[in-house]
């Protein structure tokens, strides 16, 4: 028996041409991808794809299949998104998937003038890793999906969302906390408390660094800017954060905020919806309040 996940990890392999990629992308070992292919391919008493080729290529037998499983994997993921509507259409409820710092700190004025139009509406929002959040819009489990520096995928409808603007972030006692603006040079190898490799905001700001020939010094590397915030704090270190996070740290007098002089440096950010999913009503209206950005 094929189960779904079998199928959809025979799509990756197609579409991403690398056994190491499309590991990476379903968290397993390239050995377990490899795995499901033979059993595949013993299931059916055929070679779905030629592994002598680089890259690798399918089979007149692989072809077919693949056109098979897409069928079936999109007409299922259709069956899970009119179930979810279902299981939902008398609880009135609109299910948010978002990373940490914009559920926490970007999204709750939108929730208050959602309210505004349908008080008896429930905004359940919960907070995810980035990678969690594609996968839980994708799932079914959640109409919507807010992320930052949104990346371009044919299964998601993708809509800008609010730029939010990065500052230099530093303790009360550090040396720069004084300063009006900072030119992005002064934190040359400065000990820097970075987010973790894999976080899509460390790599935009990385980019900017590099575009500017900087070099920092990660002293800690975490994977949500609450961490992040209290580490800069007890002056562990500077560091480049959404001016939105951080604006009780620095009403309180715990944080310092200071623009850089070189430009408006800032953070995309993006709504992501899954493509032809049954909405609600009121899942399209918030939706449609997000992209226009109060």
């Amino acid at each position: 028996m094929m189960h779904i996940e079998t199928l959809k990890i025979f799509c990756d392999l197609v579409e991403l041409l690398s056994f190491s990629k499309t590991a990476d992308k379903n968290f397993l070992s390239q050995s377990a991808v490899s795995q499901q292919l033979a059993q595949l391919e013993l299931a059916h008493n055929c070679q779905l794809i030629n592994r002598q080729k680089r890259p690798i290529e399918l089979t007149p037998e692989g072809q077919l299949f693949y056109r098979a499983a897409k069928e079936m994997i999109d007409r299922y993921e259709q069956f899970k998104s009119e179930l979810n509507a279902l299981r939902f259409s008398g609880q009135s409820r609109v299910n948010i998937a978002a990373i940490y710092s914009i559920g926490m700190h970007t999204l709750p004025p939108y929730v208050k003038k959602f309210m505004v139009k349908y008080p008896k509406v429930n905004v359940h929002i919960e907070y995810f890793s980035p990678q969690k959040v594609y996968e839980s819009v994708l799932s079914g489990d959640f109409d919507i999906g807010v992320v930052a520096v949104p990346k371009r995928d044919k299964r998601f409808e993708v809509y800008d969302f609010e730029d939010e603007p990065l500052v230099l972030v530093c303790s009360p006692k550090h040396p720069l906390a004084d300063q009006s603006e900072a030119d992005i040079h002064k934190i040359q190898f400065e000990p820097f408390v970075a987010f973790e490799a894999d976080v899509p905001t460390r790599l935009w700001i990385d980019s900017i660094l590099s575009r500017y020939s900087i070099s920092v010094k990660p002293v800690m590397e975490f994977d949500n800017v609450e961490t992040i915030k209290r580490a800069v704090e007890i002056n562990s270190g500077i560091s480049i954060l959404p001016k939105t996070t951080i604006v009780q740290e620095v009403a309180s007098g715990t944080l310092k905020a200071i623009p850089f002089s070189n430009e408006n440096f800032f953070r995309p950010t993006g709504i992501i919806v899954r493509k032809n999913a049954i909405r609600t009503e009121a899942c399209k209206y918030f939706i449609e309040l997000l992209r226009k950005k109060k």
